[in-house]
């Protein structure tokens, strides 16, 4: 290989040497997580924004609110499940919530008041979100809550077209809101620590500042590598017409 710019081709080498250094530093446990675990950076970094995207992800309050506008509302609806056994579980939930259930196959028939069920969901998503699963399990009589609140979603997701055929517009846009802002958030985020952009601003700003920087050194590394070695992008001159 014939080497155009020796100064260039080194300069391009270091780069590359000392950015593949670093991915190793972040690559391997050295820097300690909210539980004093010794964790590698890409852990710590994914734990962080994990923890933001939960703080910034608590609307529990709009929720709650959203189903007292339909509190005292009664439903008469039949819900299909995925099989029987779904379909017994989701009764043995709306019966906990107050509410007559019957299952039928792999159905479950839901009469009573559709703002009180929600109520106790709603309440059970927020005991989740703080990381409180006993406490759900204890609500509904079970030994797992997170086994509940996904019961729970299976229920509620289908139950959303069942009330739309029914015209109860605002029943479904509230059965449909439990659903993705307190049910889904406090499922997917269980065991996550949430926490506030405006409490990590340093670590943030830092992490995509050290982002920013880390792109950019290996872009240079290549970019200087390829002139040494002679090989550049130009722009072609353009030809002249004999």
């Amino acid at each position: 290989m014939l080497v155009h710019n020796k100064k260039l081709f080194v300069k391009g080498l270091t780069l590359l040497g000392s950015f593949f250094v670093v991915l190793f530093f972040i690559f391997s446990p050295v820097l300690t997580d909210e539980q004093g675990r010794k964790v590698n950076g890409l852990t710590y970094s994914d734990e962080l924004f994990n923890s933001l995207a939960k703080g910034s992800a608590y609307y529990i309050p709009a929720v709650s609110k959203k189903v007292a506008g339909i509190d005292g509302s009664a439903v008469d609806v039949t819900v299909k499940q995925k099989d029987a056994e779904a379909a017994a579980e989701a009764a043995k939930l709306v019966n906990h919530a107050g509410l007559t259930a019957e299952v039928k196959d792999n159905a479950v028939h839901i009469n009573g008041d559709l703002g009180k069920m929600l109520g106790m969901v709603v309440s059970a998503s927020d005991k989740l979100y703080m990381n409180d699963s006993q406490s759900v399990a204890e609500m509904f009589g079970d030994a797992d809550g997170m086994k509940s609140m996904k019961a729970w979603w299976g229920l509620l997701n289908p139950l959303v077209k069942e009330l739309q055929k029914q015209k109860k517009v605002e029943e479904a846009e509230a059965v449909n809101m439990v659903t993705t802002k307190a049910v889904e958030p406090a499922y997917n985020f269980f065991g996550i620590k949430g926490e506030k952009v405006a409490e990590r601003v340093p670590v943030v700003v830092s992490l995509l500042i050290f982002y920013v920087i880390y792109t950019m050194w290996y872009g240079y590394a290549i970019f200087d590598i390829f002139n040494g070695i002679g090989l550049s992008m130009n722009k072609s001159k353009a030809k002249k017409e004999a």
